[in-house]
């Protein structure tokens, strides 16, 4: 019991830092919503990433925090708060490292393959990344909770997967590179801790899986 008593706390420490790690997220990026828009957006123009600009490549990093308008950042507010949060629950650590190869490879993505024309700038690239993350680390995890939430989210949000489609005047590119980057991440910091277990039939591996799930939520 000592030990349920304990994974219980684990996973609440880390789900109560992965909600404040998301707080902070949004609250800096309407901050900086505030001057971006007092300037008329020169900073999405400054720090964005513009298709083969090597000046802009420092872009990848800056671009998440920047936004074209209110709605803009408004419509990517909710998602990121969720994806990012499922993303961060079950470990802070793992959830930066996931973050940081999704901005690199949207971000990279989308310089080499979008329009030199445009300036490319927003969190959406994050929020599909997140969003391709959670929908495969449980299965990449063997967490049983994790692939129910996967599946969930998949049917909650399917009118993401528009946002892959390539759009007049939206950076799809940054979208579909966040996306494969999250699926990617998911097999990267897979939970490589979590012994094999040995063969059994379906029925006991269903019911083996569920109760260490519980066991894991300390119930």
């Amino acid at each position: 019991m000592e030990a349920k008593g304990r994974t219980a706390e684990i996973m609440i420490a880390e789900a109560r830092k992965a909600f404040w790690v998301m707080v902070g997220f949004l609250v800096v990026i309407w901050l900086i919503q505030i001057p971006n828009w007092l300037s008329d957006y020169a900073l999405s123009y400054e720090y964005g990433v513009q298709a083969w600009n090597p000046a802009s490549l420092p872009g990848i990093v800056s671009a998440p925090f920047l936004h074209w308008s209110w709605e803009h950042i408004e419509g990517n507010s909710g998602p990121l708060f969720i994806f990012g949060f499922l993303s961060a629950y079950r470990g802070v650590a793992k959830f930066l490292g996931v973050t940081g190869l999704i901005v690199l490879v949207s971000g990279l993505g989308a310089w080499f393959t979008a329009s030199p024309q445009g300036v490319g700038a927003g969190a959406s690239g994050i929020v599909f990344g997140y969003f391709g993350y959670v929908l495969v680390r449980g299965i990449f995890d063997r967490h049983l909770i994790d692939i129910v939430v996967g599946v969930v989210m998949a049917l909650s949000f399917a009118y993401q997967f528009t946002g892959l489609l390539p759009q007049e005047g939206i950076g799809w590119q940054a979208h579909v590179f966040g996306f494969l980057a999250g699926l990617l991440g998911g097999w990267v910091f897979r939970d490589r801790s979590r012994p094999r277990p040995a063969p059994a039939s379906p029925q006991q591996d269903t019911r083996a899986a569920l109760l260490k799930e519980l066991d894991d939520l300390g119930l």
